[in-house]
């Protein structure tokens, strides 16, 4: 085990805390002190005793959520993953795996007791985090809806389109043009709106007065 462990303002210096007597603030410290690298203490209630501390100040930090006890006696620190760091090449497991398969890490690093077994192994959680983010983007780019399927237009669309507008465009060259080259635009890529390509071919004619090239129509 480890010779040395921290403690963030972010658990230790909150009101919940600091709230909290002095001699559980002071049994909190030596739990971490002596927790696994894991956070797991094996025999609270010795260390307990042995800080001079009683049995209500163990009871308050359960209650006040600093600390999760499990049946078989032993507790973990609930923010453990806050206060400390353990490089993976120092890393030990805890030998209370049962335990552990309790324990689901939440997005803000704290431990999550579950009555049932998590899936995922608390050891994992990074892993599970990163892989979560990329499946959630893959997920909102799959959630997206499907571009809807182009349908060419019959002439009498085109026509109906071209009087509205009134560029005095012919429908049947119109379609002819396009039905001839599947329907691309003039660098190849799919056209998906047909009311766009008129109006670029009546722009493309205005400024061509009129001519019938239209190898670079949109």
């Amino acid at each position: 085990m480890a010779q040395r462990r921290m403690f963030s303002l972010e658990v230790v210096d909150t009101d919940t805390f600091l709230d909290l007597p002095a001699s559980s603030q002071n049994l909190y410290f030596h739990l971490g002190m002596r927790a696994d690298d894991d956070g797991f203490v094996s025999s609270p209630k010795r260390i307990t005793a042995m800080v001079n501390c009683s049995g209500d100040d163990l009871k308050l930090l359960i209650a006040k959520r600093f600390v999760i006890p499990f049946e078989s006696g032993v507790c973990v620190i609930k923010d453990w993953r806050i206060n400390n760091y353990i490089q993976k090449d120092r890393y030990h497991q805890t030998r209370y795996l049962d335990e552990k398969q309790h324990l689901l890490v939440e997005d803000s690093g704290s431990y999550l007791y579950m009555d049932t077994p998590c899936i995922q192994p608390v050891s994992k959680s990074d892993t599970q985090v990163r892989l979560g983010k990329d499946r959630i983007g893959k997920s909102n780019k799959a959630d997206k809806p499907p571009r809807a399927r182009f349908i060419p237009p019959s002439i009498e669309d085109v026509r109906s389109y071209c009087t509205e507008r009134k560029n005095g465009i012919d429908p049947q060259t119109f379609v002819d043009f396009y039905s001839a080259n599947g329907w691309k635009q003039g660098r190849g890529k799919p056209i998906v709106d047909w009311k766009a390509a008129v109006r670029t071919w009546e722009r493309r004619e205005g400024q061509k007065g009129g001519t019938s090239e239209y190898e670079d129509v949109v």
